[in-house]
């Protein structure tokens, strides 16, 4: 488990950037008619930014919220653009030089140290699919191809003098928005080239959304079949994590119920379905494997527990958790009593036998011990 420290810097730091990009966007907002730079370094500004100084800073901040976003899941990729977008929306904040682009300097200048020092605490690596690879390089190579092109030819089209003028029509083209302002001569040429255009771009738009709906749904279908939100595994700190799902299972969710935040892994889908309608969370998933360990936060839990009654299934989850993060406490729950010494050797902490402690309370109340009969009735009281 991180270090308490440890987390309340990550947290100041996704907390801080969260304030940049919200100040970002307001100060945008606010300056978006502004069309020239004031302030110490307007000297300095190309005419093309200062020119658009009152609305990049509203970009900037949805960028901001994208990296925000990232920084919540510990991804790498959202440390470096934080670091990158923190420096440019202290710019911003002097190029604007109003009474409300003043503190969104000052929170740029105190994020980034504290978004620095916690390099290593975002350090997980976005993963794509082939599908999704391949939607990004086919939008990628379609805006290159029409801008380039219509640059080339940018005598045979009218309204097109400039780079920005390419990258303005391949973009209105493509997206089949085409306001009419700038089109191609009379030149067979130029108008088959925006023809290839259009079809390269609704496809490629096309396989990009698709690329990003596709997930959408699939998490939602998730979610039906009970399983848990990113949103809601990214939320997981300091809790109890339930390795699989079994008749000794229930019983331990009920105490942790209240007491303590908790999720359950369990490859049993009927299981996880019944859990979720009591909201209780849930990952349809092997927990013997590292992904979903690694997805419900093993590296931050502050306990792990197994109790199935399958004790080798056990014994494989609490391997694959120590090996994970070894300073996590493991308690598990023995079916079989000549199993005990096994699942402490694979990495549990503490090893409990129902069954023999069971067995051990029925033979003590049955010779006339009293005392076992009130204990076992109290622990029947308490739950």
């Amino acid at each position: 488990m991180a270090p308490r420290g440890t987390l309340l810097r990550t947290r100041a730091a996704v907390a801080l950037t969260t304030l940049v990009a919200l100040l970002s966007f307001g100060t945008g907002i606010l300056n978006i008619g502004a069309t020239r730079v004031e302030g110490p370094i307007a000297a300095h500004v190309p005419e093309v930014v200062a020119q658009t100084a009152g609305f990049t800073g509203a970009l900037t901040g949805f960028l901001m919220l994208g990296s925000v976003l990232g920084l919540r899941r510990g991804l790498r990729l959202a440390w470096f653009s934080t670091v990158f977008l923190l420096p440019v929306t202290a710019v911003q904040g002097l190029a604007q030089s109003s009474l409300t682009s003043y503190p969104l300097v000052v929170l740029s200048l105190l994020s980034l140290p504290t978004v620095l020092i916690n390099y290593r605490r975002f350090d997980r690596t976005i993963s794509l699919s082939t599908t999704q690879l391949a939607a990004g390089a086919a939008l990628t190579g379609t805006l290159v191809y029409g801008t380039v092109g219509t640059y080339t030819l940018r005598e045979e089209f009218t309204g097109v003098n400039t780079l920005t003028d390419a990258i303005y029509y391949t973009i209105v083209t493509a997206s089949t928005v085409g306001y009419g302002d700038v089109i191609p001569s009379l030149s067979q040429r130029a108008r088959l080239f925006s023809i290839s255009i259009v079809v390269l771009g609704t496809a490629s738009f096309a396989l990009a959304l698709g690329s990003l709906l596709g997930p959408a749904i699939e998490a939602r279908l998730s979610q039906a079949l009970g399983t848990m939100t990113d949103r809601q595994l990214e939320l997981l700190e300091d809790h109890v994590i339930v390795l699989g799902y079994g008749d000794l299972t229930e019983p331990i969710l009920e105490e942790l119920d209240g007491k303590a935040q908790f999720v359950v892994v369990t490859t049993d889908t009927d299981a996880a379905v019944n859990l979720r309608n009591r909201d209780i969370h849930v990952l349809t998933d092997d927990p013997s494997d590292e992904e979903p360990l690694h997805q419900v936060g093993i590296e931050d839990a502050a306990a792990v527990v197994a109790a199935t009654t399958n004790d080798a299934n056990d014994a494989l989850a609490i391997l694959t958790a120590k090996s994970l993060n070894p300073d996590v406490r493991i308690v598990a729950a023995a079916t079989d009593r000549e199993n005990i010494e096994k699942l402490r050797r694979a990495g549990a902490h503490s090893v409990i036998s129902p069954a023999a402690i069971g067995g051990h309370l029925l033979v003590e109340s049955a010779l006339g011990d009293e005392g076992v009969e009130t204990l076992a009735e109290q622990l029947v009281e308490d739950h």
